[in-house]
């Protein structure tokens, strides 16, 4: 139904119109009535001081009961739309002249809100605008590539759900406040025992500061320890991810060639204006090589002399098949240059939402602080049951389970590669981690490659898209943390037809 009035106050020539929904509608009457007349005050087509007509004469032409209008024009009094004056009837309230910007000619149904006059980006800082398109990128991205993230389904949910339900139950209020900006302490402190035990990384609980994601832990340390124009540096090629985020911070970055043994720190230390290095030593993002010793020695040295921060990111370190661990570069670090970075999100489940930092004692504070005031603090809740998890013994139980499938599906990836590919693939590194890159002939449009193999089962990512710089490098990322052997059979084999495609179709 709908009925039209002139508007009041002596004008004429312009129709309001209010239209209702009786048959299918989700929303009561009176809040349809309602939203419409909100919305022709907000567009100006119902002007400060315009009389509305009264609820009798409304409710009888548009078909509903009395009480249907006055409760729709008492939200719209309540609010400070109208005003109800004995003897004068309903008008607009004069106030609201202030507070929406009407357009100067009467009657004119133009009167809406004026369109932007340019882009949205056009209103947006300098910094905004480069957080704006480094993260639509990447948010693109995301859509078309899988991460090697573990899959959650082999995830120990019941154990957790138990451990979840007996702190909801039993923790009382300290579930619900919020918590400390550095973490809860059994959890630091547990991941500090964790990581001396299992990574070599010399600490205890109170450098931990517990953050969301090794993407905020990047985003901190470059805030914290960068100011804009200051060099960083990072691998080539590398995670697009950590270049994103210093490059937001107003970074830099520099792109330093990683060869067999690492990143080439004889490179690095050509540019003198680097105050801070990430690199991934234990498993290289992407090609899976691990830093030699004699270079994590030189990259520990290079930084000591140019008073400069290493950080650390522990990429896949808990998915070893063979050999012993690699320990981590910080356990090495004897000048408290080192930031190491660790997830939970990875090897447990993405959901989570919780990393940390271990630090210098003398930046512990600094992080909390900006954590503090950049996000406030993770969830107390998952934070204590996570503490709980690893005290009771449940994650290195899981981690031995989960390390013998990916194992399973890290052989069925390489085998099957090798029966349906050919010696057209070259498969790179794969001790380590929940992904492999398999390297292709130059002249393949790898991005396309990736593109076209979305939908058949198995992790795809170009490798070209790891390099900042114009690179002849091609290839696939594969990853193998969400699949099974048989359908990463399946989905190799169902790639072969557009590999050998790509490499029949030479560069013109």
């Amino acid at each position: 139904m709908s009925i039209a009035h002139r508007r009041g106050g002596g004008r004429s020539g312009v129709e309001i119109r209010v239209v209702l929904d009786t048959g299918t509608a989700r929303l009561p009457l009176h809040v349809q009535v309602y939203r419409q007349l909100r919305e022709h005050i907000l567009r100006g087509a119902l002007r400060p001081g315009t009389r509305l007509p009264s609820a009798r004469t409304l409710a009888a032409d548009l078909r509903v009961s009395r009480n249907t209008v006055e409760a729709a024009l008492a939200q719209l009094t309540v609010e400070g739309f109208l005003e109800r004056r004995v003897g004068a009837g309903t008008v607009v309230a004069g106030s609201v002249r202030e507070v929406v910007p009407f357009a100067a000619v009467a009657g004119d149904e133009s009167s809406a809100l004026p369109a932007p006059s340019g882009p949205p980006s056009a209103s947006l800082s300098v910094r905004g605008r480069l957080l704006a398109t480094l993260g639509i990128t990447e948010i693109e991205e995301d859509r078309v590539s899988t991460p090697g993230a573990s899959d959650a389904r082999g995830f120990p949910s019941d154990a957790w759900q138990r451990l979840l339900a007996r702190r909801a139950r039993d923790g009382g209020y300290a579930m619900l406040r919020a918590s400390d900006a550095f973490g809860v302490r059994a959890l630091r402190d547990a991941i500090a025992d964790y990581v001396r035990l299992t990574r070599g990384v010399r600490c205890d609980g109170s450098q931990v500061v517990i953050v969301s994601s090794t993407q905020q832990a990047i985003d901190l340390a470059s805030r914290l320890l960068l100011d804009p124009g200051d060099g960083a540096a990072v691998e080539e090629p590398c995670y697009p991810s950590a270049r994103a985020g210093l490059r937001a911070a107003g970074a830099v970055v520099h792109h330093i060639p990683v060869d067999a043994d690492g990143i080439q720190v004889e490179a690095l230390a050509t540019h003198d204006t680097v105050r801070l290095v990430y690199v991934t030593p234990s498993h290289q993002y992407p090609l899976g090589v691990t830093m030699s010793l004699a270079r994590r020695l030189a990259l520990l040295q290079w930084a000591q002399s140019r008073r400069a921060w290493i950080m650390e990111d522990d990429y896949d370190s808990e998915f070893r098949y063979a050999g012993r661990p690699i320990a981590a570069l910080q356990g090495l670090d004897t000048h408290g240059c080192v930031l190491y970075v660790g997830t939970w999100n990875k090897v447990l489940f993405n959901g989570l939402r919780v990393a940390y930092l271990v630090v210098p004692p003398a930046l512990v504070e600094p992080f909390a602080a900006a954590r503090r005031l950049t996000d406030g603090f993770s969830s107390p809740m998952l934070q204590t049951v996570l503490a709980d998890f690893l005290a009771g013994g449940h994650f290195a139980a899981y981690l031995r389970q989960a390390r013998a499938h990916f194992e399973q599906c890290r052989d069925a990836l390489v085998q099957s590669i090798a029966r349906e590919w050919g010696d057209v693939a070259r498969v790179g590194p794969h001790d380590t981690g929940l992904h492999l890159v398999v390297h292709l002939p130059d002249h393949i449009d790898d991005v396309r490659l990736a593109r076209r193999a979305v939908g058949h089962g198995v992790g795809v990512g170009p490798l070209s898209r790891h390099y900042a710089a114009a690179s002849s490098a091609r290839g696939l990322l594969l990853s193998y943390g969400g699949a099974t052997p048989a359908s990463i059979e399946r989905g190799v084999a169902a790639l072969a037809p557009h590999v050998r495609e790509a490499v029949a179709v030479r560069r013109r």
